[in-house]
């Protein structure tokens, strides 16, 4: 097995490269506006390191979101051309799922709540039992609105960050008891987790969501429903 994983949901461009045993090479780079530029680039110096070429991959992963609409296609479009030109299998895993598989490796045990920046004063959010275990859908919601929701549990993940005080003010948050002293838990999704969490995921021939992106929301840019005509008649 040689499993490519990449994911550009969150603002993380990153990538890893997993042998079904452990990760051969990663890449990760944490900048919202540059998903396009750094991906393909990532990819190859991923695969350049592991010293393999695109013909050895076996499986394709990547991250179907949610998240905002530009950078999420981004990911999904590149996975899509991969299993097309290599034809090989393109299977997609929830980012929130990714981040969640990292909160568990990090320690973190008990039931949480992993939630991302979903911009517009919104969060996407989802919650876990524990690493592997999610038990709601995911979801677009303000922090304020869910607060209750989420009271007494651990809130891992950029939008856990950006919103400290409002989760804090429901009892909620990452400073709770359950989160291990020292623990690094993850802010952005992680290839790495990501990849190793399919391939658990592969070897106990458990099924994938499909392949679709989770936008949860219709796109910033749209067409005016009256706008003036200024071609001549």
């Amino acid at each position: 097995m040689l499993l490519l994983a990449l994911d550009t949901a969150t603002p993380a461009v990153t990538v890893a490269l997993h042998d079904g045993r452990t990760t051969l090479a990663s890449s990760h780079q944490v900048d919202a506006r540059r998903h396009g530029e750094l991906l393909l680039p990532a990819v190859h110096r991923v695969l350049a390191t592991a010293s393999v070429t695109p013909g050895d991959l076996t499986h394709v992963v990547a991250g179907i979101g949610p998240g905002p609409y530009t950078g999420l296609r981004v990911g999904l479009a590149t996975a899509a051309a991969f299993g097309a030109a290599l034809d090989i299998p393109v299977r997609g895993l929830c980012t929130l799922d990714g981040i969640a598989y990292a909160a568990g490796q990090a320690g973190l045990t008990g039931p949480f709540v992993v939630a991302t920046d979903a911009r517009r004063k919104e969060v996407y959010w989802a919650r876990y039992a524990d690493g592997r275990t999610r038990v709601s859908e995911p979801a677009v919601d303000r922090p304020a609105d869910i607060a209750e929701q989420v009271a007494g549990l651990p809130v891992v993940g950029a939008g856990g960050t950006l919103y400290r005080e409002v989760f804090a003010a429901a009892g909620a948050g990452a400073a709770l008891p359950g989160v291990p002293e020292g623990a690094e838990l993850p802010e952005h999704q992680s290839a790495v987790a990501l990849a190793a969490l399919a391939v658990e995921k592969l070897a106990a021939g458990e099924e994938f969501p499909p392949n679709q992106p989770l936008y949860l929301r219709r796109p910033d840019a749209q067409v005016p429903a009256n706008y003036k005509v200024v071609t001549p008649k």
